[in-house]
C-alpha cells in the first residue's frame, strides 16, 4: 500500500512515519490487492487536539476516518479502528456489491458479526418555510438541533442547514 503522509501546520517525524504505517499496515489484510491502493493521511494539530485524517480510496468505495485526540498515538489507533469497523460493518453490502463487480477485500479475514436491525422509530411531519441560512441556522440553534430544513427564500429550492463536527456549518441543497 502506498502510503501519503503529510502535516498540517506541524512536521511529521519518521516515529510517527512508522507508527502509521505499522497501524495502517493492519488494513492490509483485507484488500486482495494492497500494492495498487493509495492510502492518504493528514496530521493537523488545533490547540490541544491531534487530529488524524485517513482516507483510503478503493475501485468501488472509499474508507474514511478523522480523529481528535490530545494524544498522537491514540488519534491513530482510534482512525484505524474507526477503518476496520467500517471494513467490518459493511461487509454484508460489499458481499452484494461483489456480484456486480470486483470488489478488493478478503472476507476470510473478517468475522462475522450480527447485523444491526435498522428500523424507523419516529416519524415527524415539518412545515418547511422559506427563509436564509442566517435565519435556518438561528432556528437550529434555538431549537438545539444538529440540522434543520428549511426553503430558500432566494432560490425556492430546499435546503438543509447542519453542524459539522470542526463548529462550522454546512448546507445541503436540492437541484
Amino acid at each position: 500500500m502506498e502510503m501519503i503522509i503529510r502535516g498540517d501546520k506541524l512536521s511529521v517525524t519518521e516515529s510517527m512515519k512508522s507508527y502509521i504505517d505499522e497501524k495502517i499496515g493492519r488494513l492490509e489484510k483485507y484488500l486482495e490487492n494492497a500494492d495498487g491502493v493509495r492510502c492518504t493521511v493528514l496530521v493537523k494539530v488545533r490547540g490541544k487536539d491531534q487530529i488524524v485524517e485517513i482516507t483510503i480510496p478503493l475501485k468501488t468505495v472509499i474508507l474514511r476516518s478523522e480523529e481528535k485526540q490530545e494524544d498522537f498515538y491514540k488519534a491513530v489507533d482510534k482512525a484505524v479502528d474507526v477503518l476496520e469497523r467500517q471494513i467490518r460493518k459493511n461487509k454484508t453490502k460489499l458481499v452484494a456489491r461483489q456480484t456486480k463487480t470486483v470488489v478488493e477485500f478478503d472476507f476470510n479475514a473478517i468475522e462475522e458479526e450480527p447485523e444491526e436491525k435498522k428500523e424507523v422509530v419516529k416519524r415527524k411531519k415539518v412545515e418547511v418555510k422559506p427563509m436564509n441560512e442566517e435565519e435556518a441556522i438561528l432556528q437550529m440553534e434555538l431549537l438545539g438541533h444538529q440540522f434543520y430544513m428549511y426553503k430558500d427564500s432566494e432560490t425556492s429550492t430546499h435546503a438543509v442547514v447542519y453542524k459539522r463536527k470542526d463548529g462550522g456549518y454546512g448546507v445541503i441543497e436540492s437541484e
